[in-house]
Parts: structure tokens; C-alpha cells; sequence
């Protein structure tokens, strides 16, 4: 088994100061801008038809005003 993936900057401030955080699995924290959050791995796309694993489309809806 393969080690897990870890992000290479901040979500948030794009900082590339991250340490694994004690709060569990996927929880990171970010020395530069001093805020914690989790990654989580929600599953992969169908290739063939492009929508979501929720059954979602990926197309967006159109308003116009």
C-alpha cells in the first residue's frame, strides 16, 4: 500500500507550510495563515459520460436575467 497523498500548499493562503494536524485522518494545518482543515477523498468520475459520482450532471444551469 502506498503512502497517503499529501497537499503541497494552502487551500486558503497558498502557503506551502503544512503539518499533518492532530485532529485524525486528512486534517491539516497551515503555519502561514494559521487555519486547520481536512481533505477528503469523495470518489472518482465517470470518464465516459463526465458527471459527477452523485449522479449530478456536470453541465451548469443557465439563468438569464
Amino acid at each position: 500500500m502506498s503512502e497517503r497523498a499529501a497537499p503541497f500548499f494552502c487551500p486558503y493562503c497558498g502557503d506551502e507550510d503544512l503539518f499533518p494536524s492532530e485532529e485524525g485522518h486528512g486534517a491539516w494545518e497551515c503555519r502561514g495563515c494559521r487555519r486547520a482543515f481536512r481533505l477528503k477523498f469523495l470518489g472518482l468520475l465517470s470518464p465516459a459520460t463526465g458527471t459527477s459520482t452523485d449522479g449530478g450532471s456536470a453541465q451548469h444551469d443557465r439563468h438569464d436575467d
